[in-house]
């Protein structure tokens, strides 16, 4: 028997050019897929999330996708988000500059810019913000990635509008210098949900230093999810997102403003993802972040 055979596409997404950036896998027609099947898929291309998005889209601008990372399917992420748009735009499906995404965490707003640089941004609200995190549990994270205490340059804060990362500020020199973690930071997590209400905490931890001051800051960032099967991530739109709450939190950016994210650049993978972030009330509104998506493949795939 034949075994089915699948399309999809391959993309680099918060880049400027090919092989940079973080890479994703888009599986096109795959409804009909068990989660095993399209876990075993993700595997196969072993990028830190492949999608599969529903072949209906309502009225070219709005779309249902699951978003799986080589270990789980998971609610939100930024880069499958821009990407999986990129493509269904590419393929004719989307027609709409103004696109909706429905995913484990709602609804995400998608937009496509005019401009010559071509982003693609989308457009999240917040959902858990908790904090400051304890420093003593602080300096423990910060162990586990091969820093101390005196590598902290602020308050930790635990923020997400779908994904929850634990965001760290720090000195750039450790930026640089950090080492991912050999195991999960998992045992961590009652621990920071006991900071405050936290519905979306995922095994993550994003290790940022800031230069500049509001309304806009520069950032260098890592961003380590153990636990999901990405010891390091090169690209990483829903910290991104996150990190917005957290500026405002921390009074780097009381009323809101725009962030520049440099990340990828020790793994090799030079990433640039664009931020800005809303506030209502003295609390982030709303969380945006941009990039530029550019095509690297395409093909058929068998299906386990």
């Amino acid at each position: 028997m034949t075994a089915m055979r699948l399309a999809y596409d391959v993309v680099d997404v918060f880049t400027d050019r090919p092989f940079a950036g973080n890479q994703l896998a888009v599986v096109h027609g795959a409804d009909d897929l068990s989660t095993e099947q399209c876990l075993a898929i993700t595997r196969e291309f072993g990028y830190s999330e492949t999608t599969f998005p529903s072949p209906g889209v309502a009225a070219g601008r709005e779309y249902a996708t699951r978003i799986f990372t080589p270990e789980r399917e998971i609610p939100f992420a930024g880069h499958p988000t821009l990407g999986t748009a990129w493509v269904l735009r590419s393929r004719g499906e989307l027609t709409s500059d103004d696109c909706t995404q429905v995913c484990g965490a709602g609804r995400i707003g998608v937009r496509f810019s005019a401009g010559p640089d071509g982003l693609v941004e989308l457009s999240a609200t917040p959902r858990d913000l908790a904090g400051p995190v304890d420093a003593s549990l602080v300096a423990e994270l910060l162990g586990e990635l091969g820093l101390s205490a005196d590598d902290l340059a602020g308050e930790a804060w635990v923020a997400g509008c779908g994904l929850s990362f634990v965001h760290v500020p720090v000195r750039d020199e450790a930026v640089r210098s950090a080492v991912p973690s050999a195991g999960s930071f998992e045992e961590y997590g009652e621990r920071l949900a006991a900071t405050g209400p936290v519905e979306d905490l995922i095994d993550a931890v994003n290790l940022y230093a800031t230069t500049g001051a509001a309304p806009h800051v520069e950032v260098h960032s890592r961003v380590f999810v153990p636990g999901a099967g990405v010891p390091e991530d090169a690209a990483t739109g829903s910290a991104a997102a996150g990190l917005g709450m957290a500026l405002v939190a921390a009074g780097v950016l009381p009323e809101g403003g725009s962030y520049r994210i440099r990340q990828g650049v020790e793994m090799g993978r030079p990433s640039m993802l664009n931020g800005r972030v809303n506030v209502s009330a003295g609390r982030a509104s709303a969380c945006h972040v941009a990039g530029q998506v550019q095509p690297i493949a395409a093909g058929e795939i068998a299906v386990p």
